[in-house]
């Protein structure tokens, strides 16, 4: 690979100052569907399974996009990927903001799911054209504002909902995006394309976001639908038949979108199964409470609107934000070892307690902090972990098959709280209180796996 090397060039506050207003706005349309979901899966007359899917597959793009991001800025310019991956993502937008059904919703999930790629992109192109010292200092406001975006989305989905309609928690951060885009483009130096000896991984991409949509879908259908063995033994083999010719490509393949051969390090692969175990409870966890939030039933539930739910897991926001930041930092000074066995005793303790403590909103609250600290220092932990633990060279694909792993987690976390709520359904087609009560057990045991992963795994996570 031939490498252009410029200079550090200066560019103007204003230009960081639209990469970091770009990260805001990208920040938002992220996490309004959270505290809005019971409310589109009322008004789209869909089913939690299905409403499930409404922020799942902006995640599975996310998965997919993330470890090629970086490949597509260095082939064809930093600059001009992020401005056309912003057009998808403002695509992505006005689709679900125009969005009659689930369907087209979903579609524009899918192409806002790009977002991803886009602070990659943003941290290429400041670390090119400022100094070591400067780019720093940018970065962290870039990261900063898409973590304040989180929290924005959060409590702005409630009041832009009941004062306009749901449609307009899409519209306007897509506005935003639109305009910081145009702005980006027209202030940010553009960077030279390098020459790469590699191609992308398509084949790649395409087979895992396919292996990952069939899943979730067959989760939707086998739990909504009642469907005969036969078609649930179908579905089964798409999957697995998906899944096993995305190894095969990606054991092939020259530069492939995820490097499986790294998990013959059991480093590595130690860190990602924690990874998986930890995001997938904490999954089931944040999908969960929204939905018992929402729900108005005699003895359980709560009836609270969308601005309520915002506001009760703003908390939780916050928390998952601050511990993503101290992760490393308590591994170094506690040992990765106590990290994780307290992180998965707090989320198992919390998960188990809320299977039968689930009548005041403070409890539900409490438990979204206590479970997004768990998640996030011990996935942070095993991210720093993975990445000391592999050669200065690789760090770029160990790190990108833990974000992978981690938001893979989390989604498929909440397509199966999704369908444990579906298969729990009474006549009236709400999930019963012993539906909530299994899911909390349910992620209280799949948390519990991590204890046993940490003890099997002895020696990889010792301090």
């Amino acid at each position: 690979m031939s490498v252009t090397v410029l200079p550090p060039a200066r560019v103007g506050r204003f230009s960081i100052a639209a990469l970091g207003v770009l990260a805001l706005a990208l920040g938002t349309l992220q996490s309004v569907v959270e505290p809005a979901l019971p409310q589109l899966q009322s008004e789209l007359g869909v089913s939690p399974a299905e409403g499930a899917l409404i922020g799942n597959t902006l995640l599975i793009t996310g998965a997919v996009v993330a470890p090629v991001a970086g490949k597509l800025g260095d082939r064809y310019g930093g600059k001009r990927v992020l401005v056309l991956l912003m057009a998808v993502v403002s695509a992505g937008g006005s689709l679900a903001a125009l969005a009659p059904n689930l369907p087209v919703l979903l579609v524009g999930q899918v192409l806002q799911g790009v977002m991803v790629g886009a602070l990659p992109l943003s941290f290429i192109l400041v670390r090119k054209h400022l100094s070591s010292a400067a780019s720093r200092l940018a970065i962290g406001l870039v990261m900063a504002l898409f973590t304040g975006g989180g929290m924005v989305g959060t409590l702005s989905a409630g009041p832009i909902s009941d004062g306009l309609s749901w449609h307009w928690m899409f519209a306007l951060p897509t506005v935003a995006i639109v305009v910081t885009t145009a702005a980006v483009a027209r202030l940010l130096p553009h960077d030279p394309p390098v020459r790469a000896d590699t191609g992308i991984d398509w084949p790649g991409v395409v087979l895992l976001s396919g292996t990952l949509l069939v899943f979730m879908l067959g989760l939707v259908k086998v739990t909504g639908s009642g469907l005969p063995p036969l078609a649930v033994g179908a579905l089964a083999l798409v999957v697995v038949a998906l899944a096993t010719g995305w190894v095969v490509v990606e054991r092939r393949a020259a530069s492939p979108m995820v490097d499986l051969r790294m998990l013959a390090r059991p480093a590595l692969w130690h860190s990602c199964v924690l990874t998986f175990v930890v995001t997938a409870a904490f999954g089931m966890v944040a999908f969960l409470l929204p939905q018992l939030f929402a729900l108005e039933a005699d003895g359980y539930g709560f009836g609270l609107g969308t601005t309520e739910i915002g506001l009760l897991l703003l908390p939780g926001a916050v928390a998952g934000a601050v511990s993503d930041s101290v992760g490393g930092v308590a591994a170094r000074r506690l040992g990765l070892r106590a990290v994780l066995v307290v992180g998965a005793v707090v989320t198992t303790a919390t998960t188990l307690a809320l299977a039968s403590l689930h009548t005041a909103q403070w409890q539900l609250a409490l438990a979204k902090a206590l479970t997004a600290i768990a998640a996030g220092v011990a996935s942070t932990a095993l991210l720093t972990r993975a990445a000391t633990a592999v050669e200065t060279e690789d760090t770029g694909i160990a790190t990108g098959l833990l974000v992978v792993t981690r938001v893979i987690g989390v989604a498929i976390g909440g397509q199966v709280g999704g369908a444990i709520l579906d298969a729990g359904a009474d006549r009236t087609g709400l999930p019963a209180e012993s539906a909530f009560a299994t899911g909390f057990v349910v992620a209280g045991l799949v948390a519990a796996l991590a204890l046993l992963v940490v003890r099997v795994t002895k020696k990889g996570t010792q301090a």
